[in-house]
């Protein structure tokens, strides 16, 4: 209840592995949804960069998933490794293509019919 009515109180949550995929999945959807989420795991000597909604088996291969929290999650992976420029690079395409609206999947707009391809083309072409 507490993430929920009162989030920024938050810096760190430790947690369990069961009881973290909860918790993600919950915050994902205070901020627009599981498709837009990064995350995270970084050890000492690796550290490994994914979409909190995992593989989503249900919709693969049907050009239905938003490619957003798959793409942050390599602008997370490039911050990691010391490459902010190209992060922040992409981070604005997707940005731009969000906030124009045209070219989202149907999870941001449910009028939308475009697909995981045509979005991810649509933030490539913003990178230009």
């Amino acid at each position: 209840m507490h993430m929920v009515m009162n989030p920024q109180q938050f810096d760190v949550v430790v947690c369990t592995n069961m009881f973290g995929d909860i918790l993600s999945d919950l915050t994902a959807g205070l901020v627009g949804g599981l498709g837009l989420i990064p995350g995270a795991n970084i050890g000492d000597d690796a550290a490994l960069f994914e979409a909190v909604h995992g593989s989503a088996p249900d919709i693969a291969g049907k050009n239905l998933a938003n490619p957003i929290a798959v793409i942050m999650a390599g602008v997370m992976m490039l911050h990691h490794i010391g490459e902010p420029e190209a992060a922040e690079r992409i981070k604005t395409a997707v940005e731009k293509v969000v906030n124009e609206g045209k070219f989202v999947t149907p999870d941001l707009n449910p009028q939308s019919t475009c697909g995981t391809v045509e979005m991810g083309n649509a933030i490539v072409a913003a990178l230009k």
